[in-house]
């Protein structure tokens, strides 16, 4: 499930890409295809694992390093990077501005960096839904406003792009779940609307249908779970 769109991204063929905060390498193995080398790096040596495994599976050649390390301070030098990719990690940061400084660091002048997080609406409602959601270790530790969050990018020096909304269909999974917190995650105590729900999303990520796509897109701008944004640094 691919949050960022690089086709938006200002790079042409052969780029070195860094995603921070890789997971387990959804947006590596996207972005290796019109890549020259990608690099992933997270906290998580066993989401690294998994991220490693499906690279080598899925990104058909293209050279691909996983590093475990922490996105406040990054193991490369300065401008190493022509995309650098940061989605959804900067709401688990306290000091979230010092991260940007970093992502700003190893991205060179001109370069491309593409940050998503969790939009203000639908994560507000996941917030009031449970304590629990955003007080787990290494949960959410703010509700980003758009407007500030690009702000706060443009002042490390980036130049806006634009910018989309993303995952709708997950929404509503999201806030079911909060709703039900305590019973979501046991398959024996779910409550039907939410085991249905997300047997249907699992079913989604499988067959990426057209008609589900398409329903998802016209409802992106409405309820949509992330907003991603694009700049490009300055020179």
């Amino acid at each position: 499930m691919e949050t960022v769109e690089f086709d938006r991204l200002p790079s042409g063929p052969g780029a070195r890409v860094l995603d921070v905060g890789c997971g387990e390498g959804r947006h590596a193995v996207a972005a290796a295809s019109d890549a020259g080398e990608v690099v992933g790096v997270d906290v998580d040596a066993d989401r690294l694992v998994t991220a490693r495994e499906d690279y080598n599976t899925y990104a058909d050649g293209t050279p691909g390093t996983f590093l475990c390390g922490d996105a406040l301070s990054l193991p490369f030098v300065d401008g190493a990077f022509d995309i650098v990719v940061c989605s959804e990690v900067l709401e688990h940061l306290p000091d979230h501005e010092a991260a940007i400084t970093e992502l700003r660091r190893v991205c060179r002048p001109g370069g491309a960096l593409a940050v998503s997080v969790p939009r203000y609406g639908p994560e507000r409602v996941c917030w009031l839904l449970s304590e629990e959601y955003h007080r787990v270790d290494g949960g959410h530790v703010r509700i980003f406003d758009r407007e500030e969050l690009r702000a706060a990018v443009e002042a490390r020096g980036f130049r806006h792009l634009g910018g989309h909304f993303a995952h709708a269909l997950h929404t509503p999974y999201w806030w079911l779940k909060c709703l039900w917190w305590d019973r979501a995650d046991d398959p024996d105590e779910q409550p039907l609307p939410l085991r249905a729900y997300e047997r249907f999303l699992e079913w989604d990520v499988l067959s990426d249908p057209r008609p589900v796509r398409a329903l998802e897109g016209a409802l992106d701008p409405l309820l949509g779970k992330s907003v991603v944004l694009y700049f490009e640094a300055n020179e």
